[in-house]
């Protein structure tokens, strides 16, 4: 994995805004209408092949493929294993807390911003037989696209590329098997097959994992159950990553795509300790929202293990109010101080589309704004810090 050795590298978290006559067909293809599937299969390489050069232009240092061609969390568990069975009847639970304390502004937000847009929508997905890999051929696609958008750069290549995979704990819940620990190594077993694809194709594989602040914010566990299931879903991130060495993973773990209050947020401290657990080579979490700006300071008195790097959220997914230049700096030299500037990547708190949706919370022209300001605090920071 890239370091900051010379100057910051600069990232993001993977998801980006699909275009409208890419959703179009998404939509079509989702719902079982009429499409063209050569047209489809073209256009998703064609935007995968767009976002990848937009990155690029921005000043994004380590790229990905924008996740153009998934619908979303559901949809793509639904793809990519067997054992799952959509529950239709049943809205996912989200944000609980927040919505108790802020039931107005959640209905209006649901309806009019994260759900209302969306091409598919959210239908929790249930563990009900053996859970299997099955999604060969959508991964090879997927990994042939990105590969081909990299060919078709023309002038400045990108220092590394990720792309993202879900984590074991967010496929779904369990029906099937006997113990929440058998279901959670089950889902790993198969979604190792995935992992090991990305990493052997030459890309670091960024494991995706909201589900564990999620755990800390929301689930109404005691702390020790807390603790005690957060490191059952950190014991299968790690099953899944055998003999994939550490330095070819990234993990992200963030509070989900939420424009909303925020104040059942667990604070990073409550996490970090079993965060710094998964096998990984670099972190990447939430810094720049304003409930969890702060936290910088927790890295004095928690010591990065050796080799290991940080990827703060120095922009964020839940305003359109792009960050000055100057403030992004600021935030990366927070960081850089705290544990080493060879030891830290500008990143972002969260994707900016996780889900196919003609409405995301933030525009798709604001994103590459945002990613140009990434750009020019990075290097502001690299001024300051190799004087």
């Amino acid at each position: 994995m890239k370091r900051s050795t010379e100057r910051i590298l600069t990232t993001h978290c993977g998801s980006l805004p699909r275009p409208k006559d890419l959703l179009d067909l998404m939509r079509a293809r989702a719902r079982g209408e009429p499409y063209d599937a050569t047209a489809y299969a073209t256009r998703v390489r064609e935007a995968v092949r767009d976002v990848v050069r937009q990155q690029v232009a921005c000043g994004i240092d380590v790229v990905t493929d924008g996740e153009q061609g998934k619908l979303g969390f559901f949809a793509y568990v639904s793809e990519r294993l067997t054992g799952f069975e959509p529950r239709p009847g049943e809205r996912p639970t989200l944000f609980a807390a927040e919505v108790a304390a802020f039931p107005e502004y959640y209905e209006q937000y649901f309806r009019q911003a994260m759900l209302g847009g969306a091409l598919v929508p959210m239908v929790p997905l249930v563990c009900t037989g053996p859970v299997r890999y099955q999604g060969q051929e959508a991964l090879q696609r997927d990994i042939d696209n990105l590969k081909a958008a990299l060919a078709a750069l023309d002038g400045a290549q990108p220092e590394e590329v990720f792309m993202p995979a879900v984590a074991p704990s967010g496929v779904g819940s369990n029906a099937y098997y006997r113990t929440e620990e058998e279901y959670l190594f089950a889902v790993a077993e198969a979604m190792r097959t995935e992992y090991r694809a990305i990493v052997d194709a030459g890309f670091v594989v960024q494991i995706d994992d909201p589900f564990l602040t999620e755990l800390f914010s929301y689930a109404p566990l005691s702390p020790a159950e807390q603790r005690k299931k957060a490191e059952l879903y950190v014991a299968a991130i790690n099953h899944a990553l055998e003999g994939i060495p550490p330095e070819r993973v990234r993990f992200h773990t963030c509070y989900g795509i939420n424009e909303g209050p925020r104040v059942h947020d667990a604070p990073l401290r409550a996490i970090v300790d079993v965060m710094l657990q998964v096998n990984a080579g670099a972190y990447s979490f939430e810094a720049a929202n304003p409930r969890h700006e702060h936290e910088y300071h927790l890295w004095e008195d928690v010591k990065l293990p050796e080799g290991k790097i940080l990827i703060p959220g120095v922009i964020t997914h839940a305003s359109n109010i792009v960050e000055h230049p100057e403030l992004i700096a600021e935030r990366i030299v927070r960081y850089a101080e705290r544990v080493g500037r060879e030891n830290v990547i500008a990143g972002a708190d969260c994707g900016f589309s996780s889900q196919a949706t003609y409405q995301p919370e933030v525009h798709p022209t604001v994103v590459w704004a945002k990613f140009r300001a990434l750009a020019e605090g990075a290097r502001l920071a690299t001024q300051q810090l190799w004087r």
